[in-house]
């Protein structure tokens, strides 16, 4: 049978590049992760018992669309607990994974053809799954200067009619400020540019915190999820928040994609909101890890990157190194059993000079990890 043109998108590369370090493993090496953005930590031991609690009181079956309503409140309260923002639960739409939440939004959004602005670098399956609803994404290169976030100067006469930000950013780790963040909204809203704010790494901050579009305007589309800061990547479970008038146009589309978010999912994050101290533990790992890799890449020979802000990411230009990320980091998993992302998954015009590298793990394996890149990078030099 035919395959469709939308459906042939490019591969996720760092899920290729996880392949490659299990078939390692499978081999018998040992292999230090710094690839993958999922954390070392698993759910909230609560989140886990609340289930295990639910499933010996009754089935699980379907939720309603939109989620559990008692689980839409709590997101509702974890915005004016973070933020201040006082948020009407019928606007949160619980999502199986912030994936569900890019489909549901981009469908909502926009028609086939539009053009949907992001920033490169930039988390890659927005391209992707912009391409596989027939929708043309748009690459806005970002600069050092401004720490790899766009910024309005960068979207003059770009036709475009959606934007994208994260921030924190994968993979470069940085935000905007409230500043930023404000100019970039004010040049879409003057335009007629829908606008979609990226919060996955919201809660991993190492300074100031990040800022939520919607304590800027209503007149967004927010996407959330409870796979970083909640450590639930397995649980695929998201949300997102939109306009009230859209909220009956999400719920239709919803009911006919995806029925209803897990429900086991569900319970487990329900509970996982009120696990305050054991994630803010866990954000004081990421914080000392950052601070070993900030030390340690340099002396491995990674010196050209901005400090992240947030997330767990670092984002090396490896142009004095490389020109072929690909191969650059093929080289490191077999020489050093460390694995990293080539930054052609986050930027396909000069991702080729880049490399991301991931803090999420426990610390010794951070520690264990930049020894092994010192020594390889080292014995590199030499050759």
């Amino acid at each position: 049978m035919q395959v469709s043109r939308r459906g042939v998108v490019d591969p996720f590369i760092v899920m290729d590049v996880m392949e490659a370090a299990r078939a390692a493993e499978a081999a018998g090496r040992h292999i230090i992760h710094m690839e993958v953005g999922q954390p070392g930590t698993g759910a909230p031991a609560p989140a886990a018992q609340a289930l295990a609690q639910a499933m010996q009181t009754g089935p699980l079956g379907y939720t309603v669309a939109l989620g559990l309503p008692e689980l839409r409140a709590g997101i509702a309260a974890l915005y004016r607990r973070w933020y201040g923002v006082d948020l009407n639960p019928e606007r949160v739409v619980v999502t199986a994974g912030s994936s569900a939440a890019f489909l549901l939004a981009f469908t909502a959004l926009f028609e086939a053809g539009d053009r949907v602005a992001l920033g490169e670098p930039g988390y890659p399956s927005y391209r992707q799954i912009l391409r596989a609803l027939s929708l043309t994404p748009v690459g806005i290169p970002s600069s050092a200067a401004n720490r790899l976030q766009p910024v309005p100067a960068d979207l003059d006469g770009v036709e475009m009619q959606g934007l994208i930000v994260a921030s924190p950013g994968n993979p470069s780790g940085t935000m905007l400020d409230r500043a930023a963040l404000s100019a970039l909204i004010g040049h879409c809203a003057a335009r007629g540019i829908s606008f979609v704010s990226d919060e996955i790494y919201h809660g991993l901050h190492y300074g100031d915190r990040a800022v939520s579009a919607l304590e800027i305007t209503d007149d967004c589309y927010v996407i959330n999820s409870f796979s970083k800061y909640f450590s639930m990547t397995g649980w695929r479970i998201g949300w997102m928040v939109v306009p009230e008038d859209h909220v009956r146009v999400v719920e239709r589309l919803a009911q006919n994609m995806f029925i209803c978010p897990p429900h086991a999912s569900q319970i487990a994050a329900l509970a996982a909101l009120d696990c305050i101290d054991a994630l803010e533990a866990n954000r004081a790992v990421y914080a000392e890890n950052r601070r070993l890799m900030l030390e340690g890449l340099p002396k491995a020979g990674f010196t050209r990157f901005a400090p992240p802000d947030g997330a767990f990411y670092v984002y090396a230009d490896v142009s004095d190194l490389t020109d072929d990320s690909l191969r650059f980091a093929s080289e490191i998993l077999e020489g050093a059993g460390v694995a990293v992302t080539p930054g052609l998954d986050f930027d396909p015009a000069r991702g080729a000079q880049t490399l991301r590298f991931s803090y999420a793990r426990a610390t010794a394996d951070i520690v264990e990890g930049l020894a092994r890149l010192q020594r390889f990078m080292a014995a590199r030099a030499k050759a």
